[in-house]
């Protein structure tokens, strides 16, 4: 598929996979929305898409917010016509045992995970159902296929994408070609390690660095890139991505 000419919306924008991603897309001639709560973040890196020949969008969005997420939409679809690819990427992993009762953090990781995601596609579907054409993508995780200790409420978040995500692909693919592909990454460098309030898991998520090679945003971006370019009739439907040393 070509990707020149076509226009995208990237959640979780500002920082990590959102931000290597927007910056891929740009470089591949997509025009792109950036969305995510941290404006200035948003305004450097359009300066930095606009230095490099590219076109992009700041649209100060709070997932949460379903409101702010219809504006930021038809905020993109004034600026550009037409939204060919979404990437629902806002995403938060504080980390702690289940009877630490860190009720705040698990549903701010409800809020932002599978809320977050449920807006934004609410939003663009409408558009994407006219066109009768479009790619959504969505960010689960390892934790969407496994389980481990400390993970209870994020890997139940992802879990939720995961499944999410490939009834959406179930439902939207044959009735309005519109392709989804879930994102399942392992261990990459990024800011979810600082939403970890737990110090004891915050050590561990850290010393996992020594023991392998994370993934860089990059690499993941690269990945997205390669299930947006599949021809129009393949659809990848999951990206289940790991650092080689990752076993588990």
């Amino acid at each position: 598929m070509e990707l020149q000419g076509k226009v995208a919306l990237v959640t979780g924008a500002s920082s990590g996979i959102g931000a290597a991603t927007a910056r891929k897309l740009a470089a591949a001639g997509v025009r792109v929305g950036l969305a995510a709560r941290r404006q200035d973040r948003l305004r450097e890196l359009v300066q930095e898409i606009q230095a490099a020949g590219g076109t992009a969008l700041a649209l100060g969005m709070d997932v949460t917010d379903r409101a702010q997420v219809e504006r930021g939409t038809q905020a993109l679809l004034a600026a550009f016509g037409r939204v060919d690819i979404v990437f629902a990427n806002a995403g938060l992993m504080p980390i702690s045992d289940i009877a630490s009762l860190k009720v705040d953090e698990w549903h701010r990781m409800v809020d932002v995970n599978i809320k977050g995601l449920l807006n934004t596609v609410a939003a663009v579907l409408p558009a994407m159902r006219e066109q009768r054409s479009g790619h959504i993508l969505t960010t689960s995780s390892i934790a969407g296929r496994k389980t481990f200790p400390g993970l209870g409420v994020y890997c139940a978040t992802k879990h939720a994408v995961a499944a999410f995500s490939d009834i959406l692909r179930m439902e939207v693919a044959p009735k309005f070609n519109i392709r989804v592909t879930c994102l399942q990454p392992g261990a990459v460098e990024s800011e979810l390690f600082e939403h970890i309030s737990d110090e004891g898991y915050r050590g561990q998520m850290e010393g996992l660095k020594a023991q392998m090679t994370f993934l860089k945003a990059d690499d993941v971006a690269d990945s997205i890139l390669y299930a947006l370019r599949a021809p129009s009739h393949v659809d990848v439907a999951e990206l289940f991505v790991l650092p080689t040393q990752q076993a588990w």
